[in-house]
């Protein structure tokens, strides 16, 4: 494989963050995920050694290095230390960005410093019973009224939802007829009528806590909107390259991850007096996925550069993300394939692969969504089935 682009201090960082995982989380993964939560404290210890959020300023705590390339190699090395389901990038990098894009100087100073130290643990709340990919359906809505807003509505499939201390919450409001006519609000635990529901059982990813959140007549103060009021819609869309861009590196890392388990495997596995590696049809196999793989790792990594430069186009997210959950789903596939009935045992790292890599071409919009945007960047308006704006 061609040689990446990793500073030197970059490859140190890398080292220290496997170091961490090591000795304060895998230790500790088969126990939460039998609880279906995160201990609270590994955020504390993460922010603690500088591994939560490492790009904010550093009176907030952080490194002041932007470089995507910090949280590219956190979300790799969680990925190969099997910890994936911490999803700790969804503090650090998917919720924590909103603050400081949209938030004002006050909310800044007053919720980053805790997001840096672990001790203030962040969700977002967009998805709703019917309403997914099309986030203009979503029912919740916010009413102004002197000095704070008014939230009523429900979320489900939250992340970090039983954790989270503080939630960006998107709610419908002005005009009704605007679809689009949204605000995000900075709900903070405690407040009077957040309640959470259930601590939803899954697939896969069993040790992330994923929720379902209800809103009932929340007194939101002024100073928690977030942005502009009516103009959330553009808010989210505009974070959404960043979202799809780090769930194709979280993908890729973990098909990695479950071609090097598969290759270990049938390296020593015998079947009629052979290893598994030794069979025509499992080196056709494995050549194909390595390639696949390979190819995938210098579109993301130029992804990445991309961004860094302000030059990441939703298009170009949108096949990142297409391509790289796909191709979880096949490596986790054919790894199961290749192990045998030993790949449908929980003992074996590659089950648990298979399971955690099925949502992946579903959450921060389906490989059908995918399609669509790619299609009409290709084609044009002319050809789009239905109006794909809101995606």
């Amino acid at each position: 494989m061609l040689e990446r682009d990793f500073t030197e201090e970059q490859q140190m960082f890398r080292e220290a963050y496997r170091q961490f995982l090591a000795q304060e989380v895998v230790p500790h993964m088969e126990k939460w995920r039998d609880a279906g939560i995160v201990d609270r404290e590994v955020f504390r210890k993460a922010g603690e050694q500088g591994f939560l959020m490492v790009w904010p300023a550093e009176k907030y705590g952080g490194m002041g290095d932007p470089d995507f390339r910090f949280e590219q190699i956190i979300m790799e090395e969680t990925a190969y230390a099997r910890v994936s389901d911490w999803y700790n990038s969804l503090h650090s990098r998917l919720v924590g960005p909103y603050i400081t894009r949209f938030g004002s100087a006050e909310q800044c100073d007053r919720f980053l410093p805790g997001c840096v130290s672990g001790e203030t643990i962040l969700a977002v709340a967009m998805t709703e019973p019917d309403a997914g990919s099309d986030l203009a359906g979503m029912r919740s809505t916010a009413v102004e009224q002197d000095d704070h807003w008014v939230l009523n509505g429900t979320k489900t499939y939250i992340s970090n939802g039983i954790n989270a201390d503080l939630v960006v919450v998107a709610a419908k409001t002005g005009d009704p007829e605007n679809r689009h006519s949204m605000t995000l609000f900075l709900v903070e635990r405690g407040m009077e009528g957040f309640e959470r529901g259930r601590n939803l059982k899954k697939m896969g990813m069993k040790a992330q806590d994923t929720a379902e959140l209800f809103f009932n007549n929340v007194k939101v103060p002024k100073e928690n909107v977030l942005g502009n009021p009516g103009e959330g819609f553009i808010y989210l869309m505009k974070g959404l390259a960043e979202e799809r861009l780090i769930g194709a590196v979280g993908y890729l890392a973990a098909g990695q991850l479950s071609f090097d388990l598969t290759l270990d495997f049938v390296k020593e596995r015998k079947v009629f007096g052979k290893p598994v590696a030794a069979f025509q049809n499992t080196q056709f196999q494995l050549a194909e996925l390595r390639t696949e793989l390979d190819i995938a790792q210098i579109f993301v990594d130029q992804c990445v550069a991309a961004f860094n430069a302000d030059k990441l186009t939703p298009i170009d997210a949108a096949k990142a993300k297409l391509v790289t959950s796909e191709l979880q789903v096949k490596a986790a596939d054919i790894g199961v394939q290749l192990h045998g009935g030993a790949g449908y045992m929980d003992e074996y790292p590659i089950s648990r692969q298979f399971t955690d890599a099925r949502v992946a071409p579903i959450y921060a919009g389906s490989s059908e969504v995918m399609k669509i945007i790619i299609s009409r960047d290709v084609l044009g308006d002319g050809y789009e089935p239905f109006n794909t704006r809101n995606f």
